[in-house]
Protein backbone atom coordinates (compact mmCIF):
# COMPACT_ATOMS: atom_id res chain seq x y z
CA UNK A 1 0.00 0.00 0.00
CA UNK A 2 1.48 3.46 -1.27
CA UNK A 3 0.14 6.81 0.14
CA UNK A 4 0.71 9.96 -1.41
CA UNK A 5 0.34 13.06 1.23
CA UNK A 6 -0.18 15.86 -0.45
CA UNK A 7 -0.77 19.66 -0.06
CA UNK A 8 -4.22 21.25 -2.11
CA UNK A 9 -3.25 24.80 -1.81
CA UNK A 10 -0.41 27.23 -0.90
CA UNK A 11 1.44 24.76 1.82
CA UNK A 12 1.07 25.25 5.26
CA UNK A 13 -1.74 22.88 5.48
CA UNK A 14 -1.30 20.50 8.17
CA UNK A 15 0.49 17.59 6.63
CA UNK A 16 2.38 16.60 8.95
CA UNK A 17 -0.16 16.12 11.74
CA UNK A 18 -1.82 14.00 9.18
CA UNK A 19 1.69 12.27 7.75
CA UNK A 20 2.40 11.28 11.66
CA UNK A 21 -0.60 9.64 12.00
CA UNK A 22 -1.00 7.73 9.50
CA UNK A 23 2.66 6.43 9.69
CA UNK A 24 1.89 5.04 12.80
CA UNK A 25 0.75 1.79 10.95
CA UNK A 26 3.31 2.37 7.91
CA UNK A 27 6.41 0.76 7.57
CA UNK A 28 8.19 3.98 5.51
CA UNK A 29 8.06 7.52 5.23
CA UNK A 30 9.55 9.05 1.98
CA UNK A 31 10.50 13.25 1.57
CA UNK A 32 10.10 13.01 -2.28
CA UNK A 33 10.98 17.11 -2.99
CA UNK A 34 12.15 20.69 -1.15
CA UNK A 35 14.03 21.18 1.17
CA UNK A 36 14.35 22.38 4.83
CA UNK A 37 12.44 25.30 3.31
CA UNK A 38 8.95 24.54 4.51
CA UNK A 39 7.88 23.09 8.23
CA UNK A 40 6.08 20.28 9.20
CA UNK A 41 4.60 20.55 12.51
CA UNK A 42 3.31 17.95 14.94
CA UNK A 43 2.10 18.29 18.64
CA UNK A 44 2.83 14.47 20.28
CA UNK A 45 2.54 14.33 24.27
CA UNK A 46 6.29 15.11 24.47
CA UNK A 47 5.62 18.54 23.08
CA UNK A 48 5.47 20.34 19.40
CA UNK A 49 8.35 19.27 17.02
CA UNK A 50 8.46 21.54 13.84
CA UNK A 51 10.51 19.04 11.17
CA UNK A 52 12.02 20.85 8.34
CA UNK A 53 13.69 18.48 6.28
CA UNK A 54 12.80 15.28 8.22
CA UNK A 55 10.18 13.27 6.98
CA UNK A 56 7.16 13.29 9.50
CA UNK A 57 7.40 9.91 10.39
CA UNK A 58 10.46 10.08 12.65
CA UNK A 59 8.45 10.38 15.81
CA UNK A 60 7.76 6.89 15.55
CA UNK A 61 10.81 4.57 16.51
CA UNK A 62 9.52 1.51 13.80
CA UNK A 63 9.51 3.59 11.19
CA UNK A 64 12.19 3.35 8.54
CA UNK A 65 12.57 7.18 7.04
CA UNK A 66 13.80 7.70 3.63
CA UNK A 67 15.09 11.68 1.82
CA UNK A 68 14.69 10.57 -1.88
CA UNK A 69 16.66 11.73 -4.90
CA UNK A 70 14.28 14.91 -5.45
CA UNK A 71 15.35 16.40 -2.31
CA UNK A 72 17.43 19.28 -1.67
CA UNK A 73 19.70 17.96 0.98
CA UNK A 74 21.27 20.70 3.59
CA UNK A 75 23.82 18.48 5.29
CA UNK A 76 23.98 20.53 8.51
CA UNK A 77 20.81 21.45 8.83
CA UNK A 78 19.87 17.70 8.57
CA UNK A 79 22.29 17.23 11.42
CA UNK A 80 21.30 19.51 13.10
CA UNK A 81 17.97 18.61 13.36
CA UNK A 82 18.25 14.79 13.45
CA UNK A 83 20.41 15.88 16.44
CA UNK A 84 17.41 17.71 18.44
CA UNK A 85 14.44 15.27 17.64
CA UNK A 86 17.00 12.61 18.74
CA UNK A 87 17.83 14.34 21.81
CA UNK A 88 14.13 14.88 22.91
CA UNK A 89 12.64 11.55 21.67
CA UNK A 90 15.19 9.92 23.44
CA UNK A 91 16.20 7.17 20.25
CA UNK A 92 17.82 7.73 17.12
CA UNK A 93 15.05 7.79 14.22
CA UNK A 94 15.78 5.22 11.74
CA UNK A 95 16.69 7.50 8.22
CA UNK A 96 18.13 6.38 4.92
CA UNK A 97 19.09 9.28 2.64
CA UNK A 98 19.64 8.45 -1.25
CA UNK A 99 22.91 8.73 -3.04
CA UNK A 100 21.34 10.28 -6.10
CA UNK A 101 19.85 13.48 -4.06
CA UNK A 102 21.35 16.79 -4.37
CA UNK A 103 23.36 18.86 -1.76
CA UNK A 104 22.47 22.42 -1.23
CA UNK A 105 25.90 23.91 -0.24
CA UNK A 106 26.08 27.23 1.73
CA UNK A 107 26.64 29.19 -1.35
CA UNK A 108 23.08 28.38 -2.73
CA UNK A 109 21.50 29.90 0.57
CA UNK A 110 24.05 33.09 0.08
CA UNK A 111 22.93 34.08 -3.50
CA UNK A 112 19.25 33.19 -2.53
CA UNK A 113 19.53 35.74 0.00
CA UNK A 114 21.42 38.15 -2.91
CA UNK A 115 19.01 37.91 -4.90
CA UNK A 116 15.69 38.70 -2.70
CA UNK A 117 17.83 41.51 -1.19
CA UNK A 118 18.28 42.96 -4.86
CA UNK A 119 14.69 42.41 -5.90
CA UNK A 120 13.63 44.16 -3.17
CA UNK A 121 9.66 44.96 -3.34
CA UNK A 122 9.85 42.51 -6.54
CA UNK A 123 10.51 39.36 -4.52
CA UNK A 124 9.57 36.37 -4.45
CA UNK A 125 9.01 35.56 -0.56
CA UNK A 126 11.65 33.07 -0.48
CA UNK A 127 12.24 31.89 2.62
CA UNK A 128 16.15 32.20 2.55
CA UNK A 129 16.98 28.63 2.12
CA UNK A 130 18.62 28.61 -0.82
CA UNK A 131 16.01 26.48 -2.90
CA UNK A 132 16.05 28.30 -6.14
CA UNK A 133 19.33 28.14 -6.97
CA UNK A 134 20.14 24.93 -5.82
CA UNK A 135 17.35 23.64 -8.39
CA UNK A 136 18.88 25.85 -10.71
CA UNK A 137 22.26 24.17 -10.64
CA UNK A 138 20.29 20.77 -10.73
CA UNK A 139 19.15 21.49 -13.93
CA UNK A 140 21.68 23.11 -15.33
CA UNK A 141 23.52 20.03 -14.16
CA UNK A 142 26.31 21.51 -12.36
CA UNK A 143 25.01 21.05 -8.48
CA UNK A 144 26.59 17.70 -6.40
CA UNK A 145 25.34 14.20 -5.70
CA UNK A 146 25.20 12.65 -2.31
CA UNK A 147 27.80 9.90 -4.37
CA UNK A 148 30.28 12.47 -5.12
CA UNK A 149 30.96 13.44 -1.65
CA UNK A 150 32.95 10.45 -1.58
CA UNK A 151 35.73 11.15 -3.64
CA UNK A 152 37.35 14.12 -3.17
CA UNK A 153 38.89 15.22 -6.47
CA UNK A 154 35.97 14.65 -7.98
CA UNK A 155 34.67 17.13 -5.58
CA UNK A 156 36.67 19.30 -5.93
CA UNK A 157 36.67 19.18 -9.68
CA UNK A 158 32.56 19.65 -9.48
CA UNK A 159 33.04 22.51 -6.87
CA UNK A 160 35.68 24.25 -8.75
CA UNK A 161 32.92 24.46 -11.89
CA UNK A 162 30.19 25.67 -9.72
CA UNK A 163 32.20 28.08 -8.17
CA UNK A 164 33.77 29.80 -11.50
CA UNK A 165 29.81 30.59 -12.30
CA UNK A 166 29.35 31.86 -9.23
CA UNK A 167 32.23 33.79 -8.98
CA UNK A 168 31.09 35.69 -11.56
CA UNK A 169 27.55 36.81 -9.66
CA UNK A 170 30.05 37.37 -6.62
CA UNK A 171 31.43 39.92 -8.54
CA UNK A 172 29.74 41.65 -10.68
CA UNK A 173 25.96 41.45 -9.70
CA UNK A 174 26.11 40.85 -6.04
CA UNK A 175 29.22 42.76 -5.21
CA UNK A 176 30.38 40.25 -2.36
CA UNK A 177 33.59 38.30 -1.46
CA UNK A 178 34.67 35.37 -3.86
CA UNK A 179 34.10 31.82 -3.37
CA UNK A 180 36.74 29.42 -1.75
CA UNK A 181 36.51 26.34 -3.77
CA UNK A 182 39.04 24.62 -1.58
CA UNK A 183 37.54 25.64 1.48
CA UNK A 184 34.42 24.22 0.08
CA UNK A 185 35.77 20.98 -0.70
CA UNK A 186 37.09 20.37 2.61
CA UNK A 187 33.94 20.88 4.23
CA UNK A 188 31.49 19.00 1.72
CA UNK A 189 33.61 16.47 2.07
CA UNK A 190 34.00 16.51 5.87
CA UNK A 191 29.99 16.89 6.15
CA UNK A 192 29.91 13.99 3.29
CA UNK A 193 31.84 11.67 6.12
CA UNK A 194 29.18 12.17 8.78
CA UNK A 195 26.05 11.01 6.91
CA UNK A 196 28.01 8.72 4.99
CA UNK A 197 26.63 5.86 7.50
CA UNK A 198 23.00 6.54 6.48
CA UNK A 199 23.53 6.51 2.41
CA UNK A 200 22.23 3.89 0.46
CA UNK A 201 20.13 3.40 -3.11
CA UNK A 202 16.93 4.01 -1.57
CA UNK A 203 15.10 3.46 -5.27
CA UNK A 204 16.27 -0.19 -4.91
CA UNK A 205 15.07 -0.27 -1.03
CA UNK A 206 11.86 1.19 -2.00
CA UNK A 207 11.45 -1.11 -5.09
CA UNK A 208 12.18 -3.95 -3.22
CA UNK A 209 9.68 -3.01 -0.22
CA UNK A 210 6.97 -1.91 -2.66
CA UNK A 211 7.49 -5.53 -3.99
CA UNK A 212 7.09 -6.93 -0.12
CA UNK A 213 4.04 -4.83 0.28
CA UNK A 214 5.18 -2.57 2.76
CA UNK A 215 2.90 0.42 4.13
CA UNK A 216 4.46 3.43 2.57
CA UNK A 217 4.11 7.09 2.92
CA UNK A 218 5.14 9.88 0.35
CA UNK A 219 5.26 13.09 1.75
CA UNK A 220 4.71 16.42 -0.09
CA UNK A 221 5.76 19.71 1.01
CA UNK A 222 4.29 23.08 0.11
CA UNK A 223 1.04 22.33 -2.04
CA UNK A 224 -0.64 22.32 -5.50
CA UNK A 225 -0.07 26.41 -6.29
CA UNK A 226 3.31 26.55 -5.32
CA UNK A 227 4.34 23.98 -8.40
CA UNK A 228 6.20 25.95 -10.76
CA UNK A 229 3.98 24.28 -13.67
CA UNK A 230 0.69 24.51 -12.44
CA UNK A 231 0.77 27.30 -9.55
CA UNK A 232 0.99 30.77 -9.10
CA UNK A 233 4.21 30.88 -10.82
CA UNK A 234 6.30 33.00 -10.70
CA UNK A 235 5.32 32.93 -7.03
CA UNK A 236 6.07 28.89 -6.80
CA UNK A 237 8.76 27.10 -5.25
CA UNK A 238 11.47 25.06 -7.46
CA UNK A 239 10.19 21.34 -7.22
CA UNK A 240 6.93 20.04 -7.95
CA UNK A 241 4.86 19.21 -5.02
CA UNK A 242 2.32 17.56 -6.85
CA UNK A 243 1.49 14.01 -6.17
CA UNK A 244 2.91 12.85 -9.89
CA UNK A 245 6.21 13.75 -8.89
CA UNK A 246 6.37 11.55 -5.94
CA UNK A 247 7.39 8.42 -7.72
CA UNK A 248 10.46 10.52 -9.61
CA UNK A 249 11.51 12.16 -6.60
CA UNK A 250 11.10 9.04 -4.54
CA UNK A 251 12.37 6.59 -7.26
CA UNK A 252 9.02 4.31 -7.02
CA UNK A 253 7.40 3.23 -10.50
CA UNK A 254 3.66 5.45 -10.68
CA UNK A 255 1.87 2.90 -10.99
CA UNK A 256 2.90 1.66 -7.30
CA UNK A 257 0.43 4.52 -5.51
CA UNK A 258 -2.74 3.43 -4.27
CA UNK A 259 -4.02 6.79 -2.94
CA UNK A 260 -3.33 10.01 -3.09
CA UNK A 261 -4.61 12.24 0.16
CA UNK A 262 -4.85 16.01 -0.68
CA UNK A 263 -4.70 18.46 2.60
CA UNK A 264 -6.56 21.46 2.68
CA UNK A 265 -7.42 23.73 5.76
CA UNK A 266 -11.10 24.71 6.72
CA UNK A 267 -9.89 28.44 5.83
CA UNK A 268 -7.09 29.34 3.63
CA UNK A 269 -3.65 30.19 4.72
CA UNK A 270 -0.80 30.97 3.13
CA UNK A 271 3.22 32.18 3.52
CA UNK A 272 5.12 34.08 0.70
CA UNK A 273 3.83 36.21 -1.68
CA UNK A 274 1.30 35.85 -5.14
CA UNK A 275 -2.06 36.56 -5.81
CA UNK A 276 -4.16 35.24 -2.63
CA UNK A 277 -7.63 35.60 -3.90
CA UNK A 278 -9.83 35.56 -0.70
CA UNK A 279 -7.05 36.88 1.63
CA UNK A 280 -8.24 38.80 5.00
CA UNK A 281 -6.75 41.97 6.23
CA UNK A 282 -6.88 43.72 9.40
CA UNK A 283 -8.38 42.66 12.55
CA UNK A 284 -10.41 39.87 11.39
CA UNK A 285 -6.89 38.53 9.98
CA UNK A 286 -5.80 39.12 12.98
CA UNK A 287 -8.51 37.28 14.91
CA UNK A 288 -8.59 34.12 12.48
CA UNK A 289 -4.45 34.03 12.87
CA UNK A 290 -3.68 34.42 16.67
CA UNK A 291 -7.07 31.32 16.78
CA UNK A 292 -4.72 29.24 13.91
CA UNK A 293 -3.93 26.34 15.55
CA UNK A 294 -1.68 25.85 18.79
CA UNK A 295 0.48 28.52 17.94
CA UNK A 296 -1.34 30.40 15.51
CA UNK A 297 -1.01 31.35 11.70
CA UNK A 298 2.86 31.23 11.93
CA UNK A 299 5.50 29.65 9.82
CA UNK A 300 7.16 26.87 11.25
CA UNK A 301 10.24 27.29 9.26
CA UNK A 302 10.16 31.57 8.95
CA UNK A 303 7.77 32.25 11.89
CA UNK A 304 6.36 34.79 9.87
CA UNK A 305 2.89 36.05 9.89
CA UNK A 306 0.78 33.89 7.36
CA UNK A 307 -1.88 35.27 5.22
CA UNK A 308 -5.19 34.26 6.05
CA UNK A 309 -8.47 34.09 4.49
CA UNK A 310 -11.76 32.36 4.12
CA UNK A 311 -11.86 28.60 2.14
CA UNK A 312 -11.57 29.11 -1.56
CA UNK A 313 -13.48 26.00 -2.97
CA UNK A 314 -11.91 27.38 -6.53
CA UNK A 315 -8.48 27.09 -5.22
CA UNK A 316 -9.53 24.02 -3.88
CA UNK A 317 -10.99 21.63 -6.51
CA UNK A 318 -8.00 22.96 -8.89
CA UNK A 319 -5.64 21.54 -6.36
CA UNK A 320 -7.24 18.22 -5.96
CA UNK A 321 -7.39 17.54 -9.46
CA UNK A 322 -4.08 18.38 -10.53
CA UNK A 323 -2.94 16.10 -7.17
CA UNK A 324 -5.21 13.28 -8.59
CA UNK A 325 -6.59 12.88 -5.36
CA UNK A 326 -8.52 9.91 -4.10
CA UNK A 327 -9.49 11.31 -0.70
CA UNK A 328 -9.11 15.04 1.16
CA UNK A 329 -7.80 15.61 5.01
CA UNK A 330 -9.59 18.77 6.08
CA UNK A 331 -7.41 20.57 9.24
CA UNK A 332 -8.14 23.29 11.46
CA UNK A 333 -11.52 22.56 11.92
CA UNK A 334 -11.87 23.91 15.20
CA UNK A 335 -10.87 26.98 14.59
CA UNK A 336 -13.72 28.38 12.80
CA UNK A 337 -15.64 27.82 16.23
CA UNK A 338 -15.49 31.06 17.16
CA UNK A 339 -17.91 32.22 14.01
CA UNK A 340 -21.41 33.02 13.28
CA UNK A 341 -21.37 32.55 10.15
CA UNK A 342 -18.62 31.59 7.80
CA UNK A 343 -17.94 32.56 4.20
CA UNK A 344 -16.56 30.02 1.24
CA UNK A 345 -15.45 31.44 -1.98
CA UNK A 346 -17.53 29.46 -4.31
CA UNK A 347 -16.14 31.51 -7.84
CA UNK A 348 -13.95 34.37 -8.76
CA UNK A 349 -15.00 37.36 -10.74
CA UNK A 350 -12.91 38.39 -13.54
CA UNK A 351 -13.14 41.52 -15.48
CA UNK A 352 -17.06 41.29 -14.90
CA UNK A 353 -17.47 37.53 -14.73
CA UNK A 354 -17.81 34.74 -12.61
CA UNK A 355 -16.03 32.01 -13.08
CA UNK A 356 -15.76 28.49 -11.07
CA UNK A 357 -12.00 27.77 -12.58
CA UNK A 358 -8.61 28.47 -11.43
CA UNK A 359 -7.29 31.02 -13.46
CA UNK A 360 -3.56 32.05 -14.73
CA UNK A 361 -1.64 34.07 -12.12
CA UNK A 362 -2.19 37.65 -14.31
CA UNK A 363 -6.13 37.14 -14.59
CA UNK A 364 -5.77 35.56 -10.87
CA UNK A 365 -4.52 38.80 -10.10
CA UNK A 366 -7.55 40.70 -10.76
CA UNK A 367 -10.28 38.30 -9.15
CA UNK A 368 -12.52 38.99 -7.09
CA UNK A 369 -13.96 36.05 -4.23
CA UNK A 370 -17.94 35.23 -4.88
CA UNK A 371 -19.36 34.16 -1.16
CA UNK A 372 -21.67 31.74 -0.11
CA UNK A 373 -21.78 32.20 3.66
CA UNK A 374 -22.86 29.19 6.13
CA UNK A 375 -24.27 29.71 9.76
CA UNK A 376 -21.63 28.72 12.58
CA UNK A 377 -21.23 26.28 14.73
CA UNK A 378 -20.52 28.61 17.76
CA UNK A 379 -19.14 25.06 20.38
CA UNK A 380 -16.04 24.09 21.01
CA UNK A 381 -15.94 20.76 19.02
CA UNK A 382 -11.80 19.43 20.12
CA UNK A 383 -12.26 16.51 21.64
CA UNK A 384 -15.31 14.61 19.20
CA UNK A 385 -14.21 11.91 17.91
CA UNK A 386 -17.03 10.68 15.64
CA UNK A 387 -18.66 12.42 12.82
CA UNK A 388 -22.01 12.26 13.77
CA UNK A 389 -21.44 13.80 17.00
CA UNK A 390 -20.09 17.08 15.53
CA UNK A 391 -22.52 20.10 15.75
CA UNK A 392 -25.01 20.26 12.34
CA UNK A 393 -24.03 23.10 11.00
CA UNK A 394 -20.65 21.53 11.30
CA UNK A 395 -21.80 18.89 9.26
CA UNK A 396 -23.15 20.89 6.65
CA UNK A 397 -20.04 23.02 6.76
CA UNK A 398 -18.21 19.99 5.37
CA UNK A 399 -20.79 18.62 2.96
CA UNK A 400 -20.89 21.84 1.65
CA UNK A 401 -17.36 22.12 1.27
CA UNK A 402 -17.40 18.37 -0.31
CA UNK A 403 -20.08 19.33 -2.81
CA UNK A 404 -18.41 22.74 -3.99
CA UNK A 405 -14.69 20.53 -4.65
CA UNK A 406 -16.20 17.56 -5.51
CA UNK A 407 -14.29 15.73 -3.17
CA UNK A 408 -14.41 13.22 -0.35
CA UNK A 409 -13.45 14.15 2.78
CA UNK A 410 -12.20 11.43 4.89
CA UNK A 411 -10.05 13.02 7.43
CA UNK A 412 -11.16 15.54 9.76
CA UNK A 413 -8.70 17.24 12.29
CA UNK A 414 -10.51 18.87 15.03
CA UNK A 415 -7.64 20.64 17.20
CA UNK A 416 -3.72 20.80 17.30
CA UNK A 417 -2.68 17.26 18.39
CA UNK A 418 -1.97 14.47 16.94
CA UNK A 419 -4.73 12.67 18.41
CA UNK A 420 -7.78 15.04 17.56
CA UNK A 421 -8.56 13.79 14.46
CA UNK A 422 -11.87 12.26 12.72
CA UNK A 423 -11.35 9.77 10.76
CA UNK A 424 -14.99 9.09 8.13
Amino acid sequence: MVQAIVGANWGDEGKGKLTDLLAEESDIVVRFQGGANAGHTIITDQGKFALHLLPSGVLHPEVVNVLGSGVALDIPELLGELKAVSDRLGFMPKLLISDRAQVLTEYHVALDCYEEERLGKASFGSTHSGIAPFYADKYAKIGLQVCQLFDKDLLRRRIENAVAQKNVLMAHLYHRPLLDAEQLTETYWALGQQIAPMVTDTALYLHDAVSAGKRILLEGQLGTLRDPDHGIFPYTTSSSPLAGYAPVGAGIPVRAIDEVIAVTKAYSSCVGAGPFVTELFGDEAEELRRRGGDAGEYGAKTGRPRRVGWFDAVATRYGCMLQGATAVAVTNLDVLSYLDEIPVCVGYRVDGQVTRRFPVTPLLDRAEPVYERLPGWKTDIRGIREYANLPENCRKYIEFLEKETEMPFRYLSNGPRRDEMIAR
